[in-house]
């Protein structure tokens, strides 16, 4: 590193330097002019130093700038980036060396390149992390996250290449090239893995609706797959509990087959049931992990009716009754309050009251006395006071009527239900609604799940809560607008996927104990991917209906094996949740018990923990990926034969290069710390000699 430095003057002259100089000099000529008890040689010295002293002096009172300019060398960043999921280990090359001395080859690109450059390793396959290795088992494969987090690591540095040793297969995140384009370098890839597909039969997805009713038939869709299997008779079976309830043959007529097969099923027992679908193995398959995947269907007696009610009007009532209605589980119900002598409120499991005025209100005690679940939302014809005055889950204190834009702000700490990431994002990018202008504040015992963004301020006054009253359930959204939502995500993702899962989650929770049991206990899903943490959630009713969660909750989790697994339930809020982390691969029933006071409950269910498969999924090794992003970027693709080859293509490269860095720095000469020793040391040995010759 060089460093140097200079002073600057600002708005002071620099003709002020000689004046300096010349006020020293005759400050020590009057000092020592006259004939002293020194020597001439003495008087020399004390001169000079009186007059350096008191030019630095007199500089510092005029406060000019010191810039120090510092030169900072950067060598080359070559970052080394390894595949390390299964597919690598699973499809090697034929005829190739073995993985395992790839990876002693990608490590000795460090020692060829010498230190002249500045080389990272680094291995992925869901992650980033750091260092190369050889374990080559990793579930799944994003190379377009570890491209960014790479990126992301490094930015504003010098990075000279980029060395990819993958197979290009990836089964989670975005197309590589895409985040490939950010890096301005050359990516040099390594080859790995077969390009040629092996055999292999398999279910590549299926989709169902989650819930059927009681004695109804409905109908599933099995995406069946088959590679390098022409000529096979491919055949699909459905079992429920062990019994085989649909079978189909699939003629097999191509090496890459596809084929969306419909199954019809029938609902004909209530609760949650599981249908397992398999592909029977046929010979020489590469993997019979992938033939069989399981499913649970809800299958309820009848549907949950909502009601809506409102004043006048609005756009927003077709929006909540479409995105309500688009789970068939459900049935709304839209009315308005001068109709509402017609409605038994009896005959629904949730009452939605949609920006209730002053008038409006003086129907809704007699409504609420139903004990039933409601959902309020407040808007620009909402009567604050007795809006505050049914509910205490959000208090709004407003002194003027009204009203302000606000977006959604998700928060991190909701756990009373889950949004998947592609509605979260969504949601997050949503226009603003329009929200009553005051002061928010919420209850303790409530769970936000959006709050409001004014602007660019992030607030902590509450958009969408839910919470527990009374052991009933509510849900409050502060604002109106909710048209615009369904318009925005429309334009641009060309659905309503997001606001149909928030109303369908929204509404799921609120009526969740409809059926006023005291104690219920549901995972937070029935199929777990393998190494996903398994989520379960028990809630506990007193018998005025009140959430408590003052007992322990155990639960005992058994396998197919008999293996039992026993957890404690911890204390969430108001209800429990336990998060019994990673389970081996299996079939699980559970069986939970607490107690209030001397009487027991129980619940029970089952759950599945799938093995991640993904890596199989996929045989032939993606070259051609590999190459475009290469040849895109300016670099190279080589096959792991060649690896020795990446030192001399990355010193002939000449946009590979140390580069210097200039840091300039600008300081007061007072804030120098050298020129107060300087003064310090000069004046300290004026007074020394003159001590010693005693003069002082």
């Amino acid at each position: 590193m060089l460093f140097l430095f200079s002073i600057t003057w600002g708005t002071v002259s620099g003709w002020w330097v000689p004046a300096c100089l010349l006020l020293g000099l005759l400050y020590a000529w009057l000092l020592y002019r006259q004939p002293v008890n020194l020597s001439n040689k003495f008087r020399y010295w004390l001169f000079v130093a009186r007059a350096i002293v008191v030019t630095f002096i007199a500089l510092i009172l005029l406060s000019p700038l010191v810039k120090s300019v510092s030169y900072n060398p950067q060598k080359p960043l070559v970052l080394v980036l390894q595949d390390n999921s299964e597919s690598i280990k699973m499809f090697p090359a034929p005829s190739s060396k073995g993985i395992e001395q790839v990876v002693n080859d990608l490590s000795g690109l460090k020692k060829e390149l010498g230190n002249d450059y500045d080389v990272r390793e680094f291995h992925f396959n869901k992650e980033l992390a750091d260092s190369l290795t050889q374990n080559f088992n990793g579930k799944q494969t994003d190379i377009a996250k570890a491209l960014q987090q790479l990126n992301d690591r490094f930015i504003n540095q010098n990075i000279g290449a980029l060395v990819l040793a993958t197979d290009g297969l990836y089964n989670q995140g975005a197309d590589p090239q895409y985040e490939a384009k950010n890096f301005k370098t050359a990516i040099y890839t390594v080859a790995l893995g077969d390009t040629i597909a092996k055999r292999d039969l398999l279910i590549g997805n299926i989709n169902y609706n989650k819930t059927a009713f009681l004695g109804n038939d409905f109908e599933i869709e099995v995406l069946a797959e088959a590679y390098q299997g022409n000529g096979e008779n491919m055949h699909l079976s459905v079992t429920e509990d062990g019994r085989q309830v649909a079978e189909q043959n699939i003629p097999v007529n191509s090496n890459d087959f596809h084929k969306v097969v419909p199954v019809k099923l029938t609902a004909d027992k209530k609760g949650a049931r599981k249908f397992t679908i398999s592909i029977a193995p046929v010979k020489n398959e590469l993997s019979v992990q992938n033939n069989t995947e399981a499913i649970y269907v809800d299958v309820l007696d009848t549907k949950e009716k909502v009601l809506l009610l409102y004043d006048a009007p609005h756009p927003d009532i077709s929006v909540i009754r479409q995105s309500i209605e688009n789970n068939k589980n459900y049935e709304v119900k839209a009315s308005l309050l001068s109709d509402l002598t017609a409605v038994k409120p009896g005959d629904y499991s949730l009452v939605i009251l949609y920006q209730l005025s002053a008038s409006g209100n003086s129907i809704v005690p007699n409504l609420l006395k139903a004990k039933l679940p409601v959902w309020y939302i407040a808007g620009a014809q909402t009567d604050l006071t007795a809006f505050n005055n049914q509910q205490k889950l959000i208090h709004i204190s407003s002194g003027k009527q009204e009203m302000q834009e606000v977006f959604p702000q998700l928060t991190g700490d909701f756990t009373d239900f889950t949004l998947s990431d592609s509605s979260r994002n969504k949601i997050a990018a949503f226009p603003p609604l329009l929200a009553p202008y005051g002061s928010y504040t919420s209850a303790p015992g409530g769970g936000t799940l959006l709050k409001q963004r004014i602007g660019n301020v992030e607030t902590s006054y509450p958009l969408l809560a839910f919470g527990d009253e009374g052991g009933e359930r509510i849900g409050v959204l502060t604002g109106e607008g909710l048209w615009r939502w369904q318009l925005a995500e429309y334009q641009a993702f060309g659905n309503h996927h997001a606001l149909e899962e928030l109303f369908g989650q929204g509404v799921q929770y609120l009526t969740a104990n409809a059926n006023r049991q005291k104690f219920i206990v549901y995972p937070a899903k029935h199929v777990f991917d393998e190494g996903e943490n398994v989520i379960l959630n028990a809630e506990l009713y007193n018998d005025a209906l009140e959430l408590i969660n003052t007992p322990d909750v155990k639960i005992d989790l058994k396998n197919e094996a008999g293996k039992s697994y026993s957890f404690l339930f911890t204390r969430n809020n108001q209800s429990y949740q336990l998060d019994a982390g990673t389970l081996p691969v299996g079939e699980y029933n559970y069986s939970a018990l607490t107690k209030i006071g001397d009487k027991a409950f129980n619940a029970s269910g089952q759950l599945t923990v799938k093995p991640l498969n993904l890596e199989s999924r996929q045989s032939a090794a993606n070259h051609q990926l590999l190459n475009t992003i290469a040849k895109n970027s300016g670099g190279v693709m080589v096959k792991p034969s060649a690896i020795n080859q990446l030192a001399d293509l990355i010193r002939k490269n000449e946009n590979i290069k140390t580069v210097v860095y200039e840091d300039k720095h600008y300081s007061d000469i007072i804030d120098v710390k050298w020129v107060f020793v300087l003064i310090l040391a000069l004046l300290s040995a004026e007074w020394f000699l003159r001590k010693r010759e005693g003069e002082v």
